[in-house]
């Protein structure tokens, strides 16, 4: 039994990691809509969310070293957020209240990154993890264009039974930081460069204990 959970560590962490991407995007997905801090909470979202997909989709990759992976991976953690969204159906929202963050053309990049320097695990952590890191608080900033406005959806569709910290409030007229996708991508590719390397770690990690 042992040897068989060993085998199936990488599996196990996948769904693990895909699992709390989506909560992460159910939490701190609702950066517009129940708070008046709402770039503030864009910023925070955009980094919560580029570093839950570096490490995991760059784990991934150098585990299995086929280049493809981290979009398979971002296409799991897309799967289970539209699949938790029907939460939110059942409680009786529209089935656009959470946007799904785009991670599928930032797992592209870093499928390409590692594609393009022939499988340099040390060139898949520096420009992976930047462009990463630079890319999705962008393209989630033009997801956010195309969808229905989720402040104005929250107030046509209020909900009693909604913890206080949860009830939507009209947002204030300053906006905390000047450019959200900025600062977000600055602090992304920064950190996102770290999870990278902490996702190869991880492999490593997990080789030496299948092995044991």
């Amino acid at each position: 039994v042992m040897v068989w959970l060993r085998r199936c560590t990488h599996y196990l962490f996948i769904v693990v990691v895909a699992v709390n991407s989506t909560l992460l995007t159910i939490k701190a997905g609702d950066y517009i809509f129940y708070t008046d801090w709402a770039w503030t909470s864009y910023t925070v979202f955009s980094i919560s969310q580029t570093l839950m997909l570096t490490d995991g989709a760059v784990y991934y990759l150098t585990f299995t070293g086929v280049p493809g992976t981290a979009t398979y991976y971002g296409l799991i953690m897309t799967v289970y957020t539209w699949v938790a969204k029907g939460a939110w159906f059942a409680l009786g929202y529209p089935y656009d209240f959470i946007v799904t963050p785009i991670w599928l053309p930032s797992a592209m990049l870093l499928d390409l990154a590692y594609w393009a320097t022939k499988r340099n695990k040390h060139s898949l952590i520096l420009f992976g993890g930047v462009l990463v890191g630079m890319s999705l608080p962008l393209f989630n900033m033009v997801n956010l264009i195309t969808v229905a406005d989720p402040l104005e959806t929250a107030f046509k569709y209020p909900r009693p039974t909604l913890p206080p910290y949860m009830t939507p409030i009209e947002p204030q007229v300053g906006k905390f930081y000047n450019s959200p996708v900025a600062l977000g991508a600055g602090a992304g590719a920064v950190l996102s460069v770290t999870f990278a390397a902490l996702g190869c770690k991880l492999t490593t990690w997990t080789y030496r204990w299948m092995a044991a």
